[in-house]
Order: C-alpha cells, then sequence, then structure tokens
C-alpha cells in the first residue's frame, strides 16, 4: 500500500502558479521537507512514521521563481494517438492496432505535421488510401490541431485522484 502511495504524482507549480512539470510523491515530500516548495493541496492518503505524519501532496509549489521555456509538444506517434484520445478519426472506433493517416497523402504534397496527421483505424485508413476525403465520402470527426503545452500535463490526470490539478491546468468548468 505505501509503494502505491509514494508512486503517486504530484503537479508541481512555478511560484507564479504556472504548472511546471510533474514529479513523483517521494521527489515532492523531500522538496516539502527542505522547505523547498509549500503544499496547496493533497491528497487524502496519508504518510506515517514513528514520530511524523503528513498528508500526501497532490499539488505543490516551489519558494522561488524558475525561468522556464516551454518546448513544443513532440511530434510523433504516441503524442498523435493521445491527442486524437486513442479513437479513429473517421469511425470513432477505439481499437488496439490504431494506425495513424495522412488526410493529404504524401504523394500529394501532404506533410508530416499536427495538422495532416490523425489517429485512424486500419479498416478507415485502408478505405481512404491515397484519396483526398473530398473525392471519397468519409469525414473528419475533429480538425486535427497542435495541442499547447498543457497537454503534457493532462495525461497524468485520472478521473478521481487529480481533481484538485484542474484548475491550475484550466480544465475548472
Amino acid at each position: 500500500m505505501i509503494n502505491n502511495t509514494l508512486g503517486k504524482k504530484v503537479l508541481v507549480l512555478n511560484q507564479s502558479y504556472e504548472p511546471l512539470m510533474v514529479i513523483g510523491a517521494k521527489r515532492a515530500i523531500v522538496l516539502l521537507l527542505s522547505q523547498k516548495s509549500e503544499c496547496v493541496a493533497n491528497y487524502s492518503d496519508v504518510i506515517r512514521s514513528q514520530s511524523f505524519s503528513m498528508t500526501l501532496p497532490s499539488v505543490i509549489r516551489i519558494n522561488k521563481y524558475i525561468r522556464f521555456f516551454r518546448t513544443d509538444v513532440v511530434l510523433n506517434r504516441n503524442n498523435i494517438l493521445k491527442r486524437d484520445n486513442f479513437t479513429c478519426q473517421y469511425c470513432m472506433k477505439k481499437v488496439h492496432n490504431m494506425t495513424i493517416d495522412h488526410i493529404i497523402p504524401k504523394n500529394r504534397g501532404g506533410k508530416d505535421s499536427w495538422n495532416n496527421l490523425v489517429a485512424a483505424c486500419s479498416n478507415c485508413n485502408t478505405r481512404k488510401g491515397n484519396n483526398l476525403l473530398e473525392n471519397i465520402e468519409m469525414k473528419l470527426l475533429k480538425k486535427p490541431k497542435k495541442p499547447n503545452y498543457l497537454f503534457y500535463f493532462k495525461q497524468y490526470i485520472n478521473k478521481d485522484a487529480q481533481d484538485s490539478w484542474k484548475e491550475y491546468l484550466y480544465m475548472k468548468n
């Protein structure tokens, strides 16, 4: 049980409350105990030793501002599948063996870009082939676009545990 608790993820905020990174609970506890950060939100879990107990942090804020330059989200197969929620962008199926489709085929000048690549099941990808969408009767569920830097953080959110993260990731309704 304790390994499962210490295996949880913690959102790290800059001094300005901007999301910086996601770290493991062990590292977050060290940052709190060394007074390099403060706890903003907690999980319901409690960490205990013989002479000490504390609630497990869910969100921490570091005490000193860090200049941090965001890098773009890397264009790769895994990130395209995550962006499209592992769902075929033509028929809405979720299948294990998802493929990547060029909306405008490479042999017609299509590039490897966020706007031209989508997740597709093998049936839809085969059916589309090297055709343009307007030449065959297929439509995209949504227009593909490049995800912003918050995309990285959202992959760590599960339905229950990280509700406290949502307001810092601009996900609150």
